[in-house]
């Protein structure tokens, strides 16, 4: 039993093919495990190819295209990482708009590894506490985030880690993010 309990609350996990499957997987069952409802949606039906680091994984079936999704019919957005995913999101318009409708309305997001490109381009890291994957640093900063090399980083309801070993600890601060509810100062 988890010491957050979110039963009943939508969240949302966008992602592609390419996602690194553990930052998927791992706080899709911390979700589950709390009582929340996760969502996979993607920019395209049919289903999302995983990967561990460059040997493919497992296919997960779509529930919503970005298309068919709306951030108002949740509680909260996970973004895994996977540096083709991340790629491949963050010039994808739809998923900008996505994530930053999160943002617009207070609510939880987190974001892993290489997650954080894709909020790079929706326009809502400027003046943020983050971390991600190291090679991300330069683009944070440049965009204005406010990066550190920590295990995990949260402010404000976004929740920030830096790859798979980092797991726990994301979880626990993404299910204590999301039972918290929307913050007033998760904001675009």
């Amino acid at each position: 039993m988890t010491a957050h309990d979110i039963s009943g609350k939508k969240v949302a996990f966008l992602l592609t093919d390419g996602v690194e499957q553990v930052e998927f997987t791992s706080p899709w069952e911390a979700v589950k495990g709390a009582g929340g409802v996760p969502t996979l949606v993607a920019p395209s039906e049919g289903s999302v190819q995983g990967f561990k680091g460059t040997e493919k994984g497992d296919s997960f079936p779509v529930d919503l295209t970005l298309d068919q999704a709306n951030a108002d019919d949740f509680d909260a957005l996970v973004l895994p990482g996977g540096v083709v995913n991340a790629d491949h999101l963050r010039v994808e318009k739809n998923a900008q708009a996505f994530a930053r409708s999160f943002f617009e309305q207070h609510k939880p997001v987190a974001a892993i590894c290489h997650a954080p490109w894709l909020l790079i381009e929706a326009g809502v890291v400027k003046g943020r506490d983050l971390t991600s994957y190291h090679t991300l640093e330069t683009d944070l900063r440049n965009a204005g985030a406010n990066w550190t090399d920590d295990e995990v980083v949260v402010d404000q309801g976004f929740v920030t880690s830096r790859n798979p070993d980092d797991l726990p600890a994301f979880n626990d601060k993404v299910l204590e993010e999301i039972a918290e509810g929307p913050h007033e100062g998760q904001t675009a």
